[in-house]
């Protein structure tokens, strides 16, 4: 499909991010991420020293898990966020998301950056509507 001359047949959420090998077993749900550099996520987050914007981290997390699911989810809570380590253009990134009751709903989760913990937090998910 192309839109004055541009290609949009791939999701809206590659311009923003990327996610790659989106893969899900009984007890965690993994994906790989990656923000390159000209991300609008950067645009002014902030000029000359560009961070990866908190709420982005949490809808990569979220787009995991939806993904995953294959289910038309959405956000019902997030809660005991915490970031612990700034996440820049083309680091290298894996998210991991742990169910955390028997319905799936809610999820314990991890981002990791090379390996190191860069945010952790819970999210509630509940079907949307429609």
């Amino acid at each position: 499909m192309k839109n004055d001359g541009q290609d949009i047949s791939t999701p809206q959420q590659e311009k923003w991010y990327s996610l790659a090998n989106i893969s899900k077993s009984s007890n965690e749900i993994t994906a790989d991420a990656k923000a390159a550099p000209e991300s609008p996520w950067f645009s002014g987050h902030f000029p000359g020293e560009p961070i990866f914007p908190g709420v982005a981290q949490l809808g990569m997390v979220f787009d995991a898990i939806k993904q995953a699911c294959g289910k038309n989810l959405k956000i019902s809570q997030v809660k005991r966020v915490k970031f612990k380590q700034i996440i820049r253009p083309d680091d290298k990134i894996q998210i991991i998301a742990i169910p955390k009751d028997e319905d799936n709903n809610s999820y314990s989760f991890k981002i990791m950056v090379d390996s190191e913990l860069a945010c952790s937090g819970i999210m509630i998910t509940k079907e949307a509507d429609g």
